[in-house]
């Protein structure tokens, strides 16, 4: 009754097409979000097309699955844009809640221990408010019951925006900017780890992080983003 009411007083709209939501919609309506290009990666999270960026690049690579297909100037592009820029945390838990939801019965997060959100650097995280990646992490943690680590990894630096980096560039630019905190309190030896972000293009963020979780000593690493980036 009283989201009827605040409706009625402030009509939320479809962040993606900005037509009025139903009382039981979030953030985006019935309609977009049906249309959204999934990737079905999921149902073969072993070997799909995103899978395949990483063999040979992280060590004890496991699963991989992104829930939709990114595509620039497109209303996936306006989804994304409004979880990292319009200041709406709220979006990216239920992003991950949403995609989670659509994943558990494929068995994706079978044998996974813990979920690790790509950090950002302390000064990105400052002027945004937040974390993304943390909040589709806490989103899927929702569904999964899985633990949070937002610990284990900082971010060091961040040389310049990856949006309009080539593939090599991607690569150079994010090569040392993570680094293991070491923290002895974070137990993650024989564990299987699920890094999540919110777009997956080259995947040179994802690989870098990866590396620096080696003295953890885990067992295996998987991967989950909102987009991912195909061609």
């Amino acid at each position: 009754m009283l989201r009827e009411i605040l409706d009625l007083v402030a009509p939320r709209a479809c962040l993606i097409c900005g037509c009025r939501l139903a009382v039981q919609e979030k953030a985006m309506c019935t309609s977009c979000n049906m249309t959204l290009p999934r990737t079905n990666f999921a149902e073969h999270a072993l070997d799909n097309t995103m899978a395949q960026l990483f063999w040979g690049r992280i060590k004890h690579m496991e699963k991989a699955a992104a829930w939709i297909y990114y595509i620039p100037q497109t209303k996936v592009d306006y989804l994304l844009f409004a979880l990292k820029y319009h200041f709406h945390p709220e979006y990216g838990e239920y992003f991950g809640n949403l995609m989670a939801n659509e994943m558990k019965n494929t068995g994706f997060f079978d044998g996974i221990d813990c979920i690790l959100p790509i950090p950002l650097t302390k000064e990105r995280r400052r002027k945004r408010g937040y974390n993304q990646s943390e909040e589709l992490a806490r989103g899927i943690a929702r569904v999964t019951g899985l633990p949070v680590v937002t610990n284990a990894v900082e971010r060091k630096s961040f040389d310049k925006s990856q949006t309009r980096l080539n593939r090599l560039q991607r690569m150079e630019n994010v090569e040392k900017s993570f680094v293991c905190t070491h923290n002895r309190d974070i137990d993650l030896k024989g564990k299987h780890l699920l890094l999540v972000d919110d777009v997956v293009t080259t995947g040179a963020t994802i690989t870098a992080c990866a590396q620096e979780l080696l003295p953890y000593q885990y067992s295996g690493i998987s991967i989950l983003s909102i987009g991912f980036a195909k061609g």
